[in-house]
């Protein structure tokens, strides 16, 4: 999805996920299934010790427990991070482009026109001194990362051609 100064817009996604689980992983069902089969392959003579299936499912329920946290702590640091860059839409920023051959870097500054989300992460295009968006060789909006960013200022900095005003990080 993408934000801009008119509303949220829809957008394809295109990027490959990445799992985050393995095959060597014991999931939930899996354990289950595991603890199952032990106690019905148990000795009726020599039964299991009760304290040590409560113990394992404790420990199994503390672990979902932390998948659930760790997972809604990743939710809640990409909606903030997507929130952070939309209060920066109407601003004027420096960004390293990265796109130097030599050994110092190249850096563009222009306006924050809108957010364009993408895997959680937000992305950002900028507009030129003549409200021309930045493009690619292609013609393509380039799309910029909120770690790119060099200098934050006000949109008057940009129409003044002055960089000084900005803000430097």
């Amino acid at each position: 999805m993408g934000i801009t100064s008119s509303g949220i817009t829809p957008t394809t996604n295109t990027g490959a996920t990445n799992s985050t689980t393995s095959d060597n992983d014991l999931g939930p069902n899996a354990f289950l299934q595991l603890l199952t089969t032990e106690l019905q392959n148990q000795d009726p003579d020599n039964p299991q010790d009760a304290t040590e299936s409560v113990t394992q499912l404790a420990q199994m329920s503390e672990l979902q427990y932390q998948e659930t946290l760790t997972n809604d702590f990743a939710s809640f640091q990409s909606n903030f991070s997507v929130l952070q860059a939309a209060s920066l839409i109407g601003k004027a920023a420096t960004v390293n482009t990265g796109t130097s051959s030599s050994s110092s870097s190249s850096t563009v500054t222009g306006i924050i026109q809108s957010i364009d989300v993408q895997n959680g992460t937000p992305y950002f295009t900028m507009t030129n001194s003549s409200g021309q968006t930045i493009t690619d060789s292609s013609g393509n909006p380039l799309l910029f990362s909120t770690s790119q960013i060099v200098g934050i200022g006000t949109a008057s900095s940009l129409t003044n051609s002055s960089t000084s005003s900005a803000t430097r990080f």
